[in-house]
């Protein structure tokens, strides 16, 4: 796909004159709207991103965070502080069905005390699943445009806003449009982005970008000792650093902070690679889209057959399989029922699994 927008010479003189600096001239400061322990990590002007394993708990991170914006105080370790004319927050999901995106939308709502049984004029929640990647693009560019008293964007899953996260076009074009928005419209924009399964970097070429151009990179982890347990820490930040904290999960479904948490330390080297783990280190979502786009060609395959599609379909997805893990993958599909082996032993798909 060639992204590439050609202007006039005439168009880029006059860009050229507007981006001149000049020492006569004040340069505000951007305002400072979240942070943690008194460290920046959000500015109007700018974006940010977690990153983190498949359920490392992002989505409910994310949530605290949004959750202070709504409220204007601090919820977990986030302080927020937004102007009353960008007291807005819009909210993106492009994985979740409509029914889960609900659920998100109401624990959002009751951490920042504010009722679940009806819509807030500071929350506006779009769930974008259904939609191709140009349509998500063209949706949230109207949004962010369109709405007024606008401050905090978050989109969940900027990995759906491409179609294939190694490409260096199409990454470089949707960072491009984030520093777009976020300076034209002087909001704060935060995306949510998977790592890769064997280290610690954000996924595809797109991670590689926002790791390059994103103010802070919030590192969410799952405690290796305590798998209830989440860790946040900044794996990149332009500010001073902040001291990393813990939440868990509550009898009400929502995160608190786990008090008195000391993190592991960290061994020097390369982190040790964990064995691959087809429920653990893939969502439901990227399990439900390849398997879609695979059983959209054939009903029904014969074992290797279905090897050499999961592969394809599930890179597609931002999932690299070699062919042990792929003999993983179809074991834990096998028993967690979402494939079955009917008509002669061929595989077919039960799109109807409970996951």
């Amino acid at each position: 796909m060639d992204y590439i927008k050609e202007i006039s010479p005439e168009q880029a003189v006059i860009l050229w004159q507007e981006s001149r600096l000049s020492l006569s001239r004040c340069y505000e400061k951007a305002p400072e709207i979240l942070k943690v322990h008194g460290s920046v990590i959000g500015t109007l002007g700018n974006f940010s991103a977690s990153i983190g394993k498949a359920k490392s708990k992002k989505t409910f991170n994310v949530s605290a965070i949004v959750a202070a914006a709504l409220k204007n105080g601090t919820v977990l370790r986030y302080a927020a502080e937004l102007p009353e004319e960008k007291r807005k927050v819009l909210y993106i999901d492009t994985e979740q069905s409509p029914y889960h995106c609900l659920k998100v939308m109401k624990r959002i709502l009751r951490m920042a005390g504010l009722p679940d049984d009806r819509d807030s004029g500071y929350l506006e929640f779009l769930a974008l699943r259904k939609y191709t990647p140009e349509q998500r693009i063209s949706i949230v560019e109207q949004a962010i445009y369109h709405s007024p008293d606008i401050g905090l964007v978050i989109i969940d899953g900027i990995r759906d806003m491409v179609y294939d996260i190694n490409s260096p076009g199409e990454s470089t074009r949707i960072i491009s449009k984030l520093m777009q928005w976020t300076d034209d419209r002087q909001i704060h924009i935060h995306t949510i982005l998977h790592q890769n399964k064997g280290d610690e970097n954000a996924r595809g070429h797109i991670g590689t970008e926002l790791n390059n151009k994103a103010e802070t990179v919030l590192l969410v982890e799952k405690d290796k000792g305590n798998s209830d347990i989440s860790h946040v820490s900044a794996m990149h930040i332009r500010a001073m650093d902040f001291e990393p904290f813990a939440f868990c999960i509550n009898d009400r479904a929502l995160p608190e902070l786990a008090e008195g948490y000391k993190p592991e330390a960290r061994k020097p080297g390369r982190p040790s690679v964990e064995k691959f783990d087809p429920y653990k280190d893939i969502s439901e979502p990227q399990h439900r889209a390849a398997l879609e786009d695979a059983f959209a060609l054939k009903e029904e395959y014969g074992y290797k057959e279905l090897e050499d599609t999961l592969i394809r379909t599930y890179l597609a997805e931002g999932v690299r399989l070699n062919h042990q893990n792929a003999v993983a993958l179809i074991t834990m599909l096998r028993n967690k029922r979402m494939i079955v082996q009917e008509n002669g032993r061929k595989y077919s798909f039960k799109p109807d699994y409970h996951y």
